[in-house]
């Protein structure tokens, strides 16, 4: 009885309606049809997707919907001109050493067109209910969870920066893609401390800069210390090798000139034991009457060739009146005169 009483409802709205009406699907879009009365099936949402393309239905008896397949883009920035809901909608939350800080954050989905009828009938009937009713909620408690575990001096550091991004996003595709969402990127933009701190945060830096830098000086000053102290102990290491060089051949020449000396003290000395033992050896032999036959004979050789005058003696002195003056006179004047011509 019910399904006859359908029928005729369904005839009964045909000639109002004119038939089917042309339903479209563009190439960036998933259609979902929606069934308000059903002749055949279940009434509600049709899970398969319409791909791009041209469809009729009957009016009043069904729904018809489209959402945008393209990649989107959730902004959420302290800019409220860039702001997706034209103002202030950066997070703010404390970084885990308990300071305040807000973030830029930008973040891209798409929807995932076999779990648009999903999306449809949990969350949403147009892109806006989608990104409104479940991206931006969970898109603004999850970053904070995972970006508040760093500290404020991690949060200048890029890359400490980009590792959270990527657990971020990571966590939102836990989150969302049940639902029929994907998230392709999460993005950190610019960030802001508390002013004060943010001043006190630049001035440690500056500070810090210096730091280094004396540090540096420092580094170098030492270097160059040591390589000024190299180049002495060079110096003094060349000077000490000079120095011993020196000393080295003084001593050598110094032990050679010993040892010439000790060689002539010895030579001499062997001389000086050989004469000695000469003239002992010649004592020895004129002590004895070899001795005296050698004088005789050497006082012989001295009076070879030489002229004897023999002259009377008396009393240790010439006999004068014994002797011939006259003779002598003529003899030796005589020799005198031959030896002058």
């Amino acid at each position: 009885m019910r399904s006859l009483l359908k029928w005729a409802f369904l005839l009964a709205l045909m000639p109002c309606c004119g038939g089917c009406l042309p339903h479209s699907v563009s190439s960036t879009q998933v259609g979902i049809k929606v069934k308000k009365i059903a002749l055949f099936g279940e009434v509600g949402v049709v899970d398969e997707p319409f791909e791009p393309g041209t469809y009729f239905f009957l009016p009043l008896i069904n729904d018809w919907y489209t959402l945008d397949t393209t990649l989107k883009t959730l902004i959420m920035t302290f800019d409220s001109r860039n702001a997706d809901l034209g103002m202030r909608d950066d997070l703010v939350f404390k970084t885990i050493d308990g300071n305040d800080i807000s973030l830029d954050l930008n973040i891209t989905y798409r929807i995932d067109p076999l779990k648009a009828g999903h999306l449809l009938k949990n969350v949403g009937l147009s892109d806006a209910d989608i990104k409104d009713h479940i991206v931006r909620s969970i898109a603004r408690s999850k970053p904070r969870d995972i970006f508040g575990q760093l500290t404020t001096e991690q949060f200048y550091d890029p890359i400490k920066r980009s590792e959270k991004a990527h657990e971020t996003e990571k966590a939102l595709n836990d989150v969302l893609n049940p639902y029929g969402i994907i998230v392709d990127g999460v993005k950190t933009k610019d960030y802001r401390f508390n002013p004060a701190y943010e001043m006190a945060i630049k001035d440690k830096k500056v500070a810090d800069q210096k730091t280094q830098r004396y540090i540096s000086e420092t580094k170098a000053a030492k270097e160059d210390y040591k390589k000024k102290l190299q180049d002495a102990n060079g110096d003094v290491n060349e000077m000490v090798a000079k120095v011993d060089g020196a000393y080295k051949q003084a001593e050598l020449s110094s032990n050679a000139y010993y040892e010439q000396r000790k060689r002539e003290a010895q030579a001499i000395r062997i001389e000086g034991e050989a004469e000695a033992l000469a003239i002992k050896k010649m004592n020895e032999a004129l002590t004895g009457n070899a001795g005296l036959a050698k004088v005789k004979l050497e006082v012989a050789k001295s009076l070879q060739n030489k002229k004897i005058l023999v002259m009377p003696f008396n009393q240790g002195g010439i006999d004068i009146k014994s002797t011939n003056v006259n003779s002598l006179i003529e003899t030796y004047g005589a020799k005198a005169l031959s030896e002058k011509n």
